[in-house]
């Protein structure tokens, strides 16, 4: 549905952060699904683990925010200019993962909507490789203008 270039008119991100290669399908304002492959290239695997490399959980939730990034840029559409907004983090809850992911995985990215108010959004997103669940969690973010400082972020939101 949408190649790395398309992806990259999305998000901020470049390389060596940017962590979704292909969008498989999308719901605007509902649910998305996106693919990461994982190469021996990759440049956290020099020191995760020498001689055991495994994409580090960290990076797996990372990359489950960004396909939810891309869904909500193409959900508000012409409101949401990537050049204009920026996303943070404002929680990450009931984080698991399953199975390490290793080089040559294709990890497989499907969140869903499960709340959307104003600025705030949030998401519960499954990772599978193979058909088998590595990870899952529940993302909140928000998207704000660019200008605005880090420091009001989350003031007068909900709770």
């Amino acid at each position: 549905m949408f190649e790395i270039s398309e992806i990259m008119g999305f998000l901020p991100h470049r390389f060596p952060f940017l962590m979704v290669d292909r969008i498989l399908e999308a719901e605007p304002g509902k649910r998305i699904v996106g693919i990461k492959n994982v190469t021996i290239n990759e440049p956290y695997f020099q020191g995760h683990f020498p001689g055991h490399p495994i994409v580090p959980g960290v990076l797996l939730v990372e990359a489950m925010a960004q396909v939810a990034a891309v869904l909500v840029f193409l959900t508000e559409g012409e409101r949401v200019n990537v050049e204009e907004k920026v996303s943070y983090f404002m929680g990450i809850d009931k984080v698991k993962f399953r199975k390490p992911v290793v080089p040559g995985d294709q990890v497989r990215f499907e969140l869903e909507v499960t709340r959307h108010r104003g600025s705030i959004w949030a998401f519960k997103g499954r990772a599978f490789v193979e058909e088998k669940l590595v990870m899952e969690g529940e993302l909140l973010a928000t998207f704000v203008d660019r200008r605005q400082p880090a420091s009001l972020i989350g003031e007068g939101s909900e709770g």
